[in-house]
């Protein structure tokens, strides 16, 4: 079997390219990088004749290699196989050598596994060679008298030129293989071992094969790091809090981590916005599916069964050639023309070029320089191009700038009402920016600097172009707030409607705030954030601005002086109860306030007069049903004593005749409280013909 697997593997192996191709490098010349994790690589070089390139990955990124890898030749050439080296699973690999070593075995267990070879052991009496005939466990007495211990130990067999010999295992000193084919097989499956240990790094080796000079093309996708942005937000000292002189500066620069083994040299590289749909699957690991193992059967062979026809499988070995030829033609297709380099091709397509026109340009701020980098859109992304090609060494990171530019902005101060985090009584400083760009702003800190001092720092969310956000940054101790609060409810209207008692009160919720700026140099814009409750806003009539969960309102608080906002609230309240729940001689005196009609206070009462109407027979069925249960207790008594006197005893007479009266009572009581409660149902029928629909407003 070792004799036939070469020969097998040259009969599936693609024919290997002539010896004369020449070995070339392929440098990084495009990175695309996304939030994602995963950073996009373009590679292209100019070759002539057949060539091969060797590119080096990390073994954890080979996933991601074979998952995404494009290789085009952009000329008259074609591509040949992409080979690299196997990651067959561990234990199958040992388990393929002439030596099992896969379970780690003891010296014991690999002469088991060795039975029948030619084996050399040296102890302390000698050399002894000979066959292994197997090993086998001895039970042996070590020491003398009551030190002495029974212990199992395993020996091997040998058969020797002399005959067979047993060897204490443990008395070997070292052993060699006679045998020149094992022992290079355990010599292997070791070196598989060690390899399995210390390999980390890939290598993919790429073939071209062609005549002339044309340019190559190979992208894929790897992990990355995910590229982070950082802010500075310069404020400039102005005459007041609201004054038009005072000017924004942002300037944004963003990080990025070589974390490859490649050095990056005049690279030209994007960074991008969008988070592509990303996964990893295992391609790289060898899957070996599962077989049902058939006993070989011994009366008749039986046919295997033939699931598709000749022709359809040939129908589809030719949609695969289409396939392939379809790919050969887009190749052909984006052929350049000699002048060209393969940077050429694709710059049209590569973002941050002029296609764009001077709108994605991050214009220059006066006495900061320019931003190195532009924006545009791509495949439906934001991505920032750095205009300059980027250099990088390996393991290194670096800060791009990619943002420079005067925004619009102005200076707030910021009251955040019921906010936990913010102390209630002092406002915070911040600002409110417009995203006037051009460009999208990602997520990141921001380090604000007032007046050429650093003056804390905040955070900012994405930022689309064209949107607003306001950014605190440190507490405004100089403006102080006091809140005063008020609730009162007033009841409105009482109606009846579908025979409920409805009420209708409005709560009125007031709250002022009274700031007080103890700056005599600078005035203040004070923003006051209320927060949304679902209750009407009546004071003042409409808010400066509005979040889904916000009111905004403006205040402009003089220097070393005061200013306050009142916020009212209304909120409407409807309560449904019965109509029979309210004393009339409670809702007499709302009537009096004239928020209940006489018609509502009358039909109150009538309701009030036919539910009494109810009650009082249902009284009379309860005193009926409590003196019915009054005399069986006093029958049971009668009877139990009567059982203890002779039947013609006076007492025993008197018994008698109570008994008797007693019966025609509760006959009455029968009679009575059948009419009792056919009245009270009548009365529950009047009382409910009554309510029904009823509706007064």
């Amino acid at each position: 079997m070792r004799i036939l697997i070469p020969a097998l593997l040259c009969s599936i192996l693609p024919t290997p390219r002539p010896s004369a191709a020449q070995d070339v490098e392929l440098p990084i010349r495009e990175i695309t990088l996304y939030r994602s994790g995963v950073g996009a690589f373009s590679r292209t070089a100019r070759i002539e004749g057949d060539a091969t390139v060797r590119l080096r990955f990390p073994t954890d990124d080979v996933n991601d290699i074979l998952k995404s890898m494009t290789i085009l030749d952009l000329g008259d050439g074609t591509i040949g196989p992409a080979s690299y080296g196997s990651k067959e699973p561990l234990a199958r690999r040992l388990a393929s050598f002439g030596v099992d070593i896969s379970n780690a075995p003891s010296i014991d267990g690999l002469f088991r596994s060795l039975r029948g070879a030619r084996l050399r052991v040296q102890t302390a009496d000698g050399p002894r060679e000979g066959k292994i005939l197997g090993v086998e466990d001895r039970t042996i007495v070590e020491g003398a008298g009551e030190e002495a211990v029974v212990v199992t130990r395993p020996h091997v067999n040998l058969l020797t030129s002399s005959g067979v010999r047993t060897i204490d295992i443990a008395a070997v000193v070292s052993f060699d293989l006679l045998d020149e084919t094992l022992a290079e097989e355990l010599r292997l499956a070791l070196a598989a071992l060690a390899e399995q240990r210390e390999e980390r790094m890939k290598s993919v080796e790429l073939s071209f094969i062609g005549r002339s000079a044309r340019d190559v093309l190979v992208s894929y996708v790897r992990e990355m790091p995910v590229w982070k942005t950082s802010y500075r937000l310069i404020v400039s000292n102005g005459k007041g809090a609201a004054d038009a002189s005072d000017t924004l500066t942002l300037q944004g620069f963003a990080i990025i981590e070589n974390t490859t083994d490649d050095e990056w040299s005049d690279v030209r590289l994007s960074l991008a916005s969008g988070r592509p749909v990303g996964f990893t699957m295992d391609l790289y690991q060898p899957i070996y599916a599962a077989r049902p193992d058939i006993p070989v059967p011994l009366d008749h062979a039986i046919a295997p069964k033939l699931y598709e026809s000749e022709g359809r499988i040939r129908e589809e070995m030719k949609g695969e050639m289409a396939r392939f030829a379809s790919l050969d033609r887009l190749a052909l297709a984006m052929d350049p023309s000699p002048a060209e380099s393969s940077m050429d091709v694709f710059a049209d397509a590569a973002p941050g070029n002029n296609s764009w026109g001077a709108d994605g340009k991050v214009v220059q701020a006066d006495g900061l320089g320019d931003a190195q980098a532009s924006g545009g859109e791509v495949g439906g992304q934001f991505h920032y191009t750095v205009d300059t090609p980027v250099s990088l060494e390996r393991q290194r990171s670096a800060m791009l700038p990619i943002v420079l530019k005067e925004i619009e902005g102005r200076r707030l101060s910021i009251l955040s009402v019921d906010d936990p985090t913010r102390a209630p009584e002092h406002p915070m400083q911040g600002v409110e920016l417009s995203n006037d760009t051009g460009l999208h702003l990602m997520p990141g800190p921001i380090a604000v600097f007032d007046g050429g001092a650093y003056a804390g720092d905040s955070q900012i969310d994405h930022i689309a172009r064209g949107q607003r956000r306001l950014l605190t940054f440190a507490m405004d101790i100089d403006v102080e707030c006091r809140t005063r609060a008020t609730v009162a409810r007033k009841l409105v209207s009482v109606k009846i409607a579908d025979g409920l008692l409805i009420s209708q009160s409005r709560q009125t919720r007031e709250r002022t705030y009274e700031l007080v700026n103890y700056d005599a140099k600078r005035a203040r814009t004070v923003l006051i954030e209320y927060p949304k409750s679902g209750w009407e806003l009546v004071t003042p009539g409409r808010p400066d601005d509005e979040t889904t969960s916000l009111y905004r309102f403006e205040v402009q608080l003089p220097a070393d002086g005061t200013a306050s906002q009142t916020v009212v609230e209304e909120h409407v309240e409807n309560r449904r109860m019965a109509v029979t729940s309210l004393d009339p001689a409670a809702l007499l005196e709302i009537h009096a306030d004239g928020k209940v009609s006489a018609a509502v206070l009358e039909a109150v009462k009538h309701a009030a007069a036919l539910q009494a109407d109810e009650h009082r027979h249902h009284a009379a069925i309860e005193r009926l049903d409590a003196e019915r249960q009054t005399i069986g207790h006093e029958q049971d008594r009668i009877r139990k004593n009567m059982e203890r006197l002779q039947q013609n005893s006076e007492l025993h007479r008197r018994y008698l005749a109570k008994l008797g009266v007693q019966e025609d009572r509760l006959e009455a009581i029968a009679r009575e409280r059948s009419t009792a409660d056919s009245d009270a149902q009548k009365a529950r029928q009047a009382l409910a013909t009554y309510l029904q629909d009823l509706t007064i407003e």
